[in-house]
């Protein structure tokens, strides 16, 4: 190839350079080989709400499992508080990703008292499917006890109108479906501006909502209750 692969060198030597390889937990390993393209669509989550959140100091990411996706949000605030009931992934997290910037607790969100200071959002993708619908007020309430009054709350769940698609291992463990208009009256009473949007594979919309696969909430400015 001559001169293009002796550039293409070049060029290599310098993207690889100082670059931390990172192994990937088991949990996100199996996703990655067992549905990747499943596995895109998450991350493209996070990217969204890592955009929706550019700028901020502080967030809570509630069901943080191993701390992987924590990193994709860390790009775009300054510190990520990352929580989960799982001992486990915690420690994981704590060994492969903790630094000044991300930090992991093991507590169950439904009883745990505030951080030691307010973070200006939370996160909780993937997580309101699997709280029974007796503790999603409680839940909630744990959301918001956690957020400064002008904070975001972004919540990501599967559409109700997508369950007939869903894994057997989805439908065993997402015990609490919400449709587009059931999440937003429930973000509504806690948030006094609630903005919905649908996702289809990975593509973020303000379309039909009945026809989006996974819904979005984000949640404005904590409501005077």
């Amino acid at each position: 190839m001559g001169k293009s692969k002796e550039v293409w060198d070049q060029a290599l030597s310098y993207i690889t350079k100082d670059v931390e390889e990172i192994l990937l937990p088991g949990f996100e390993s199996d996703e990655v080989i067992g549905d990747f393209k499943h596995f895109m669509m998450s991350l493209s989550r996070y990217k969204f709400a890592g955009k929706m959140l550019e700028g901020k100091r502080s967030v809570l990411e509630i069901g943080c499992n191993t701390g992987f996706k924590t990193m994709l949000l860390s790009q775009f605030v300054d510190v990520v508080i990352g929580v989960d009931y799982e001992q486990e992934a915690i420690k994981c997290a704590k060994e492969r990703f903790e630094n000044d910037r991300r930090t992991y607790i093991c507590a169950d969100i439904l009883d745990m008292l505030p951080v030691d200071k307010k973070v200006e959002s939370v996160v909780a993708l993937d997580v309101i499917e699997h709280i029974a619908p007796d503790d999603e007020l409680k839940f909630m309430d744990a959301v918001v006890r956690n957020l400064v009054d002008t904070g975001v709350c972004i919540i990501g769940t599967p559409n109700i109108t997508a369950a007939a698609y869903q894994s057997k291992e989805s439908k065993m463990s997402h015990i609490n479906l919400y449709s587009h208009e059931r999440l937003k009256q429930l973000l509504q009473k806690y948030f006094d501006n609630v903005f919905m949007f649908g996702m289809n594979d990975e593509v973020v919309h303000t379309g039909f909502p009945g026809m989006a696969h996974y819904l979005i909430a984000m949640g404005v400015g904590k409501r005077s209750l």
